[in-house]
């Protein structure tokens, strides 16, 4: 199975490095000093489970390059996918396979807009990693994996397929029964991204103190009770089990959107609390906490975007 990866960043470059490691036919898709550095002196991976390094790496900044892929792992970020969709549109074949693995609810109905559906399954990830240097990603908490599903939940053969491609690659990975529902708790999950960067803690610095530890718990509330008014499978203790996972994270750890936002970068915002304030208005709940996250961030996302 040939293997494509656009985006060799915290996400493309741990995974992809996994699966070029396993033996996989794998083409990166990179740019500037990025690119670079794959060519001169290949992927390094610093991990909690083990470094590694992969020589010889097929890194491209042509997206051509992966016409032949039976598989293509997009790892971009959310706001890139519009644009990737269009990009990838002319160098699929029929039976390609188009996983994106963006944080957020809207990925899937973006590449549909340009793709043909039995080209995409639905697909999220847990990593908590980032780009040290270019060509260097350091994976440094929880245990990676990857949920993945057709979004109408058939257990399909290429389903499997995928999966041994996982499985051979030492990636723990899951198919999902209802991979709405299981974007739904990742997107639940990963809005507290946006607290990080206002409150400028860790997640153990947010968690330990009562006053951000309230707001965190009824933040989730907000998003899960969206998520019923949206007929979304989400067991009731869903907040509780959250707030328990993310005790378990790296008292240091913060999450991409908290570091884009305190570096001056664009950030997911819009796909995150953004999205919760969009949904919350449509629906006609409130979503107070949300919208103070988002409305905080605003202002230096804009500025972000004008540099």
């Amino acid at each position: 199975m040939r293997i494509g990866i656009i985006g060799t960043g915290a996400v493309g470059g741990y995974f992809g490095g996994r699966i070029a490691k396993a033996g996989y036919d794998v083409t990166f898709l990179s740019r500037g000093l990025n690119l670079k550095v794959l060519h001169t002196n290949g992927l390094t991976v610093k991990s909690i489970l083990g470094d590694f390094k992969i020589n010889g790496v097929i890194a491209t900044d042509n997206i051509e390059d992966l016409k032949d892929s039976d598989l293509i792992l997009i790892c971009v970020k959310a706001w890139q996918v519009k644009e990737i969709a269009l990009q990838i549109k002319p160098v699929l074949t029929e039976n390609a396979i188009v996983i994106p693995l963006q944080n957020g609810i809207l990925a899937y109905s973006e590449l549909k807009e340009h793709l043909n559906v039995k080209n995409i399954v639905g697909g999220l990830c847990f990593i908590i990693s980032k780009i040290e240097s270019p060509g260097i990603i350091n994976h440094f908490g929880i245990e990676p994996s990857i949920v993945f599903g057709e979004i109408n939940n058939l257990k399909t053969e290429r389903l499997n397929k995928i999966k041994e491609v996982f499985d051979n690659s030492g990636i723990k990975s899951k198919i999902s029964d209802d991979i709405i529902s299981d974007l739904w708790k990742k997107f639940i999950t990963i809005c507290v991204s946006g607290l990080l960067a206002v409150t400028k803690t860790t997640y153990g610095e947010l968690r330990e103190l009562k006053q951000t530890r309230k707001m965190m718990a009824d933040l989730l509330k907000e998003i899960y009770n969206l998520s019923q008014k949206a007929e979304i499978n989400i067991e009731p203790d869903f907040v509780d089990k959250t707030v328990a996972l993310i005790d378990t994270y790296p008292y240091n750890s913060t999450s991409s959107l908290t570091r884009d936002v305190r570096e001056g970068k664009p950030s997911e915002i819009d796909y995150q609390n953004g999205t919760v304030v969009k949904l919350g208005q449509r629906y006609g709940i409130e979503t107070p906490i949300n919208k103070f996250v988002y409305n905080c961030i605003l202002p230096m996302e804009l500025k972000a975007r004008r540099k």
